[in-house]
């Protein structure tokens, strides 16, 4: 198994405590490499490093030209390597190859498009009420950022964060998932080829306790970027506001797809396959929640259990497999435990329902592709994000029952409509609690167009010309340019 290092300040160092751990495949369930188990001096050199160039060092000194070039070199790397980091990305969180690629090769869009924004970050001069005053803003980066990202899509969701921050002239110490760090340590190779000075991005792996608690609490990390579950982000929320940090937190869902009786149904039915089981339910957008209207119940569920039944199980890098493994052993037993509770609040497995093994499956962490009918918004499966390929069947009478059914949820991540009428299609997303609404299509996302949650699916935004926002703090300057200055101490 190859052994891996953290990296920090511009090299490959061994963790300060001298242990590694194994990371798993999903396909195989077997370890396949050594990833190090980073502890709080490790954090402490990545935090250090970080912030001398933030707060002084050659970036700080770079103009924000020279930050773009940087960006946008970076990305033709990436789009040089998108099929090695793919291959990478796969083996760690046993994702579709197909899909990966697909991702990689998309992901330097990031930072060619952030690299184009460095130099636009403009102030203003204000026009104000008080003469002999020349008023301005400046936008100025807020120094060390912390990045903390999931296991499910580690370079992506990292260069969501990582590019409008670095855009910024911030600097970054990323922690990924201990699920999933292998593929961020082979990225982290491609800054210093890229031109980047040493310390602006780090790379600290291990377990949340033991690194990701002291990130969050550094005196010197001045905002937490962060995607995961809920539970996680309420205590890193918590966290960071000892310190008063700012935070941008991309959090679960639970998100309804919602069909209409005058819907496309063969579409509906591709885009709720597609919302639901591709990257095999383990996407926080993922349309978990399937309400379909009762004059049309029967017939769309009769149709999606047919077309999802075909669904193929198998290695990821295969080219015809569909639907690939869940990605952590702790994932699989959650996924499962959650098909327990939905049958003990009575709701019916219509298809799968447990466990897959043997043939292209082999001992892989597989869950069969699985829908319940007999659900009510009130159980668990209908409120809880499972994180896997399980899908809810809810009826609804009209759009105000639709509606109704939809927000009934603490997420507000995203949601789906399915309609001919294009009344509904304008009408509708005003009435879902919901950061993105999706007319007859499900999961298309695009680095210019921003993403995040309503309600406890998250705090702010990312991607878009706005998420820059997020990495900046305004500073207003106040001239004097001729009011007279008198005695403080004279009334008149």
């Amino acid at each position: 198994m190859q052994k891996y290092q953290a990296y920090i300040d511009g090299s490959f160092v061994d963790p300060a405590g001298g242990e590694w751990f194994e990371t798993f495949d999903p396909y195989l369930a077997e370890p396949w490499a050594l990833v190090p188990r980073c502890a709080a001096p490790d954090v402490e050199q990545a935090v250090a490093a970080a912030h001398r160039e933030a707060s002084g060092g050659e970036w700080s000194r770079l103009t924000a030209s020279r930050r773009g070039e940087l960006l946008r070199r970076l990305g033709d790397l990436v789009a040089r390597d998108a099929d090695r980091l793919a291959r990478l990305e796969v083996k760690d969180n046993g994702k579709l190859y197909a899909e990966m690629l697909a991702q990689l090769r998309y992901l330097p869009s990031w930072f060619h498009y952030y690299g184009g924004l460095a130099d636009k970050i403009e102030g203003a001069v204000i026009p104000l009420d008080k003469p002999g005053y020349m008023n301005f803003t400046r936008h100025e980066p807020l120094g060390v950022v912390g990045i903390i990202t999931p296991w499910n899509s580690p370079l992506l969701l990292t260069a969501w964060k990582l590019a409008p921050a670095l855009a910024a002239g911030n600097t970054a110490v990323v922690k990924p998932s201990e699920f999933t760090s292998v593929s961020m340590l082979e990225f982290a190779r491609l800054f210093k080829e890229a031109g980047f000075p040493d310390g602006v991005v780090n790379v600290v792996t291990g377990f949340g306790p033991e690194a990701g608690t002291p990130l969050v609490e550094h005196p010197l990390v001045a905002k937490i970027a962060f995607t995961g579950s809920d539970a996680t982000g309420r205590a890193i929320y918590r966290q960071a506001a000892g310190g008063m940090k700012r935070v941008t937190m991309e959090l679960g869902g639970k998100s309804p797809n919602i069909v209409f009786a005058d819907a496309d149904l063969q579409a509906a039915v591709y885009g709720v396959v597609s919302g639901i089981f591709a990257a095999s339910g383990q996407t926080c957008l993922a349309g978990s929640r399937l309400l379909v209207q009762d004059s049309i119940y029967d017939l769309f569920v009769g149709r999606l259990l047919a077309f999802a039944g075909q669904a193929k199980l198998g290695d990821p890098m295969a080219p015809d497999t569909q639907v690939g493994p869940v990605a952590t052993r702790p994932q699989y037993e959650k996924v499962l435990a959650y098909l327990d509770v939905a049958r003990q609040d009575g709701a019916h497995a219509a298809l799968g329902g447990g466990p897959a093994a043997g043939g292209a499956c082999g001992k892989g962490w597989f869950v069969q592709p699985t829908i319940f009918t007999g659900v009510d918004n009130g159980m668990r499966i209908a409120q809880e994000e499972v994180f896997g390929p399980v899908l809810s069947v809810l009826r609804f009478t009209d759009d105000d029952d639709a509606v109704r059914i939809a927000n009934d949820t603490r997420f507000g991540l995203a949601a789906g409509i399915w309609t001919t009428s294009l009344e509904r299609a304008l009408s509708m997303p005003a009435r879902l609690q919901a950061g993105t609404v999706w007319v007859n299509t499900y999961r298309a996302t695009s680095y210019m167009s921003p993403f995040g949650g309503y309600k406890q699916s998250g705090i702010g935004r990312e991607n878009g010309m706005e998420m820059i926002r997020e990495y900046l703090q305004t500073k207003s300057v106040w001239v004097n340019v001729g009011a007279a200055v008198g005695n403080p101490f004279v009334t008149r």
